[in-house]
């Protein structure tokens, strides 16, 4: 079996190849012409998140690592009392991988999670964890056993309860987002009250709290159905960009595919007009299956070759190369489930103090794609960012979030830019942001709530209806407004 990670292979491919044409093109990034830089506050007594621009005064930070028992219920409770009695918000986190403060309350209480205990039940197909467990910690447990999470969070660094309260989703299908995988949870409610809640049992407040962003209650620890590790072998299909929902739907449509994402260029010459789509399906041989592997040589490399598209238009083209024609040949081998999903987010550190990736992510229905493509085409080659990768997921129909952002099934579209961090990038994302906004909504689509505050409130009503009811339901669960946090403050504190 081949030792390449499917973010090796198609971040980058050969790096050496990469690097070559860097040197052949004579790339050159970008050079600062003396706008002014973005000014951030840091040290202690501020708390910020994986954008580098939401750095927030917080009166205290406490990290908990008790198991989830009595002891943290005991720890949890008097946190929340000593929040209230002194009048600030509260809330928890675990990566603070979100862009726009959602798990930061404001000169608050901020509490993070430090625990990775899970348990496995064979029998019922499902483990239960901590709510500050990471993904890995989740692989690490599951993949000796044979099993596998049904639905993960891309990167495995994140929080297992955070990814609920984002409503995050992974690429395996034909599933909806993580939430749609979980049995039941354990919270702690604002009133100190501990529950259970799932779909049968306060329905209600799970569905507030699937994609909730931590305001409705603590989560204690989580029941969450689990797959077998498999070991599956990959197809790679490079058709045209408009032809890529049909073919994406037709893969759907086929029970052995079990993975499936795509890629599209992103080279300003010929914006979105080609499409790669990688399918996975089980192989004939499921005996011994090797332990799931993470990050190795070749991820670090690609990472760097993905950077050189940075202020390169040629290297771009050189990376789409890569991905369609290298790639295939190189990551053709089998790999297992759990060797596919066991990467961290640190493989595509940028380590450029002069600039900072952003996130964004958008939800279109398979009828809204040639609409969601003129968009980008229109919006995004004009601004001033640097576009580097967009990878196209699948998200099935979510009919129990209050913040659903798939009320039919969707296309996920996941973007990545590098921000220069001046007062000029900052503007232009914003301006940028709220322009695709506008064109997505208005074909019917949704934006992802978990990055920059870029959108106007009213934007968020447009994609999310069930803002109001949120609100509203926060409000009666929490009615002293104990839960608070960055995006309840800009976006529900005046519904």
């Amino acid at each position: 079996m081949r030792k390449l990670t499917r973010r090796a292979v198609l971040l980058g491919g050969g790096a050496a190849i990469g690097y070559g044409v860097a040197q052949a093109t004579g790339r050159k990034l970008p050079v600062y012409d003396g706008t002014t830089r973005l000014s951030v506050p840091s040290g202690d007594g501020f708390l910020n998140d994986a954008s580098t621009l939401s750095a927030t005064p917080i009166n205290k930070h406490v990290t908990l690592t008790e198991d989830p028992g009595d002891t943290l219920v005991t720890a949890i409770r008097a946190e929340l009392r000593e929040a209230r009695d002194a009048g600030r918000p509260f809330n928890i986190g675990a990566a603070r991988h979100s862009m726009g403060g959602q798990a930061i309350p404001d000169r608050g209480h901020a509490v993070t999670f430090a625990n990775g205990s899970v348990e496995i039940d064979s029998e019922a197909m499902t483990y239960r964890c901590h709510a500050g467990a990471r993904w890995s910690d989740v692989i690490a447990a599951l993949d000796p056993a044979g099993f596998s999470p049904k639905v993960m969070q891309s990167n495995h660094d994140f929080g297992v309860a955070a990814t609920f309260s984002v409503n995050a989703h992974g690429w395996p299908v034909p599933f909806g987002p993580m939430g749609s995988t979980v049995r039941s949870l354990r919270m702690v409610l604002p009133s100190g009250d501990l529950v259970t809640v799932s779909r049968d049992e306060n329905a209600d407040l799970f569905a507030h709290a699937m994609g909730g962003y931590g305001l409705i209650g603590a989560i204690v620890d989580m029941e969450v159905e689990m797959v077998a590790n498999t070991r599956l072998v990959p197809t790679f299909d490079v058709l045209p960009a408009d032809g890529f929902a049909s073919a994406f739907q037709t893969a759907l449509d086929d029970p052995a595919v079990t993975m499936a994402y795509g890629r599209m260029n992103v080279d300003r010459a010929a914006f979105f007009t080609e499409a790669l789509l990688i399918t996975y399906r089980e192989s004939a041989d499921q005996s011994d299956l090797p332990p799931a592997t993470g990050s190795g040589w070749m991820s670090h490399a690609a990472s760097r070759v993905y950077r050189t598209q940075l202020g390169a238009e040629p290297m771009k083209r050189a990376r789409w190369w890569q991905e369609t024609v290298l790639g295939p040949k190189l990551a053709a081998g089998p790999v297992t489930r759990n060797t596919l999903i066991n990467e961290p987010v640190v493989t595509l550190d940028d380590r450029n103090p002069d600039r900072v990736d952003i996130l964004h992510e958008y939800f279109v229905g398979f009828d809204q794609w040639d609409g969601f493509l003129a968009a980008c085409r229109d919006v995004i080659p004009a601004s001033y960012q640097e576009f580097l990768n967009v990878t196209l997921r699948y998200v099935a129909a979510d009919p129990v979030s209050t913040l659903a952002y798939a009320p039919v099934p969707r296309i996920a579209a996941v973007m990545s830019f590098s921000q220069e961090l001046t007062e000029r990038g900052e503007a232009d994302m914003a301006r940028m942001t709220r322009a695709l906004v506008d064109r997505i909504t208005a074909i019917g689509g949704a934006y992802y709530l978990c990055y920059r505050p870029h959108p106007t409130p009213e934007q968020l009503i447009a994609a999310y209806p069930g803002a109001p009811a949120f609100a509203a339901a926060k409000r009666e669960n929490d009615p002293g407004g104990l839960f608070g946090n960055l995006f309840w403050d800009r976006y529900f504190a005046q519904l």
